[in-house]
């Protein structure tokens, strides 16, 4: 997988502007929207993420810093991704271990990032929550009676009906 491509896609189809940083390497997607600015690292390697993350980090920095003064209060929102596709599960905690990092910016560090689903969950922070259950008609009133036990059958029946909503409060006066 082409992590750099795919992260432009997934933030931008999150509403973030997006643009490659050329001539870097690692590859260096920026990226920004209303609230935040970032840049995404792609690295060859988990060693090689391990060892110049903060170069990376410091270099992006450097070369974006009077924008991001310019920025107000965004420039308390910045963040800083590095990903690898390596797997290296013997090195998985120490990649980790860079987000608890406070210094300068705000960071997302992940190896093994191999599928659309690995950069979908490791971008998920930055990333509206996009569930939307359908529930079909049917569903919504069972899943309601499950939920409502307590209610008296006739009160449920009239309230899911076409029971006017008078006489379902009339009902609900009744009932003990």
């Amino acid at each position: 997988m082409d992590i750099a491509t795919q992260t432009e896609v997934l933030l931008r189809g999150a509403g973030f502007e997006t643009w490659p940083w050329t001539g870097t390497t690692p590859a260096v997607i920026c990226f920004e929207n209303a609230a935040l600015i970032g840049f995404v690292h792609v690295f060859p390697s988990a060693n090689d993420l391990l060892t110049r993350w903060q170069e990376a980090q410091n270099a992006a920095l450097s070369r974006h810093g009077p924008a991001l003064r310019a920025a107000g209060a965004k420039a308390w929102n910045v963040y800083s991704v590095f990903l690898t596709e390596e797997q290296a599960p013997t090195q998985q905690r120490a990649v980790e271990r860079i987000e608890e990092d406070f210094a300068l910016t705000r960071k997302i560090a992940r190896a093994g990032v191999r599928t659309q689903d690995d950069l979908e969950r490791t971008l998920l922070p930055l990333t509206a929550v996009r569930a939307q259950p359908l529930i079909s008609e049917t569903d919504f009133e069972d899943r309601l009676r499950a939920r409502l036990k307590d209610v008296s059958p006739d009160v449920l029946t009239a309230f899911l009906g076409t029971t006017p909503a008078e006489e379902v409060a009339r009902i609900l006066a009744e009932k003990p």
